[in-house]
């Protein structure tokens, strides 16, 4: 997306538009759905019935008019009759409309649900890489104006836009064959003259919308970023640095949507004048004729109701016009989000993997985000089945990048990674995925249950097997002495619960999701001890018969594993079991030191509280 406040945003070329709109076709004439593409067709014709009886309605008015400019008919019921039929007319023309607008309902609702879970399911299916450099916030306002925007498109392309061309067709041909070839010439030329006004104006007023668009996404981001990072900015006092960020965006919105209403009532005026001509124009003729005999009081009256009823929806053409270009402009966007090529796709025909023991087999990978920063250099270990492998090092070795490599949340620059012989490239994702259970550092918890977030490691789950997975988390009792019970709502992103709870749920959903692959990424490193080791217990309980793979920071969580794996600067330079390790004196044996030495220190300050001595009015800690 570009960024807000350019204007060198691409302009909607014709191809483009006739892309959205071929895209919106698509959704609006389904494939196989006969039942839907059947609504389309009736209400076409109610379409064209509609304005056939509309434009037949000035004819009534006509001769209800003449008839009673007629004294020997005043005594008879021809002009009720004339009168009753022209009102009929309008509520027929009316009815006509509503039953369209209804049997169309179904058609309109059901293509915005598809386009929007299209481009949902499309966010998705991207890579992680696209996510991590995305903003929440305009990503939303994008689809939530795309889809409202298509909406707008639907209802008034369909149901205005079209049917006032072909009332204006209809309309023209009326007035060439009642009366004279000149009423039609000078209608159409009005017509034309409104149209071509409103479609200039309207080009060049859509920079400003754009500005108000770009505005507009640009302070929600900012809003919604700052809204989820509430207790960062109270813990740094920085409210009003949010609220001049945020003003940043509304003022050029404001600055944007000055401008649009100043253009907006320029092109309003415009149009006005330019229907105002075309009627004295057309009225002069018409008087001039009822003048010289050669139309009747009814034909004035008759042509004065044609271009009233033709320029009532024609004022509303210029509406929709300026609206379209805005929902087109709209929908741009939200379309282009699925122009984002998916980095990380399944190859056609990729069989699903299928997992047997599921060993682990990273072979000679190297793996880098940018060509010019590498991140991992030959890696080459294996886990067999059933096994816990831990990978440890500093901070940025590159033992997390592992485990995004297992999950293939990327692929590896060369080399291979294998479960069970099967390289994760040629296999479905979804399979993959299912296959590895993931209990991260960071567990983020849906604004939800508890119980819901438990379920959501296998949503059609039994209730007795949501429990069950919190039993084995060690997380069922704190649940059911909360008020609501798994009913307790988590908050946004779970800040209603402790580290160590969060944990535990994850640990549950993990259990609850059943997999044959483990993968802890740092799962206890925000912890506090106590909670650390409580935690470490639930996860061998897990993790017991079930390959695993551990990246940790914390060597104290990883001497039961049957390896462990030393990472530093992308390469491996140690492995073994932990005692050989520290035997070896290497780079473990110096981590393990340091941090023994960090956790005795720390137990020693909780132990003996430091002393002080007064200074003036301060105390000095000794």
């Amino acid at each position: 997306m570009s960024p807000p406040g350019n204007d060198r945003v691409p302009k909607l070329s014709a191809s483009r538009t006739w892309a959205v709109v071929g895209i919106m076709a698509r959704h609006l004439w389904p494939i196989g759905e006969t039942g839907l593409r059947s609504r389309v067709v009736v209400a076409m014709v109610l379409l064209v019935l509609a304005k056939v009886v509309n434009v037949y309605v000035p004819i009534l008015y006509k001769h209800a008019v003449d008839a009673l400019g007629e004294p020997a008919a005043q005594a008879v019921a021809v002009p009720i009759a004339l009168i009753v039929a022209y009102g009929a007319a309008r509520v027929l023309a009316q009815a006509f409309g509503e039953v369209r607008d209804a049997i169309f309902a179904p058609v309109s609702q059901r293509a915005i649900r598809n386009l929007a879970l299209e481009v949902f399911r499309h966010l998705h299916a991207l890579s992680l890489r696209y996510h991590l450099e995305r903003q929440t916030g305009g990503l939303s306002r994008v689809i939530e104006r795309g889809t409202q925007g298509m909406e707008f498109l639907i209802r008034f392309t369909t149901f205005n836009i079209l049917p006032t061309l072909f009332e204006i067709v209809l309309v023209g041909g009326i007035l060439w064959s009642l009366y004279d070839w000149r009423f039609t010439a000078v209608t159409l030329g009005a017509v034309t003259a409104y149209i071509v006004f409103s479609v200039v104006l309207s080009e060049w007023r859509i920079k400003f919308v754009r500005r108000m668009n770009d505005a507009d996404t640009d302070a929600n981001a900012k809003a919604i970023d700052s809204l989820l990072n509430y207790e960062t900015v109270k813990y740094f006092g920085n409210e009003a640095h949010e609220g001049r960020r945020f003003d940043v965006g509304r003022r050029r919105y404001e600055t944007a949507a000055i401008r649009s209403s100043r253009t907006l009532s320029v092109l309003n005026i415009g149009q006005g004048a330019i229907i105002a001509v075309g009627l004295v124009a057309v009225m002069s003729m018409a008087g001039q004729g009822v003048i010289t005999g050669t139309m009747t009081l009814g034909d004035f009256v008759a042509v004065n109701a044609f271009l009233i009823q033709l320029y009532v929806p024609l004022n509303m053409l210029g509406f929709a016009y300026r609206e379209i270009r805005n929902a087109l402009v709209n929908m741009e966007k939200m379309f282009g989000l699925l122009d984002v090529t998916t980095e990380i796709a399944d190859r056609p025909g990729a069989p699903p993997l299928v997992v047997t023991g599921g060993e682990i087999v990273f072979d000679h990978v190297d793996f880098h985000y940018e060509a010019a920063r590498p991140i991992l250099h030959d890696i080459s270990f294996r886990v067999p089945a059933g096994n816990t492998v831990a990978i440890v090092g500093s901070s940025g070795a590159g033992k997390s990048t592992v485990s995004r490599i297992l999950f293939r949340f990327y692929d590896v620059a060369s080399g291979s990674v294998k479960i069970d012989g099967q390289d994760i490239r040629e296999v479905q994702q979804t399979s993959l995925r299912t296959a590895i259970g993931v209990v991260p550092q960071d567990t983020v918890l849906f604004n939800d249950t508890i119980y819901y977030n438990i379920a959501y490691g296998r949503p059609e789950a039994s209730r007795e097997e949501v429990e069950q997975a919190a039993r084995m988390a060690r997380i069922h009792d704190f649940i059911m002495a909360l008020p609501l019970g798994y009913e307790a709502t988590v908050g946004e992103r779970g800040l209603k619960l402790s580290g160590g709870e969060k944990q535990r749920v994850a640990i549950a959903r993990t259990i609850l999701k059943n997999p044959r692959i483990l993968l802890f990424d740092e799962a206890t490193s925000a912890l506090d001890t106590r909670t650390e080791q409580e935690i470490q217990r639930s996860l061998e309980e897990v993790s017991r018969g079930r390959t695993t793979v551990v990246i940790a920071h914390r060597l104290s969580t990883v001497i039961n594993a049957d390896e462990i794996v030393v990472l530093e600067r992308g390469r491996i330079v140690e492995r073994g079991r932990h005692g050989e390790l520290l035997a070896r004196g290497g780079l473990y044996a110096d981590m393990w030191s340091r941090q023994q030495e960090a956790a005795a220190e720390a137990e020693h300050q909780v132990e003996e509280p430091p002393s002080f001595r007064v200074e003036g009015h301060l105390r000095v800690a000794e």
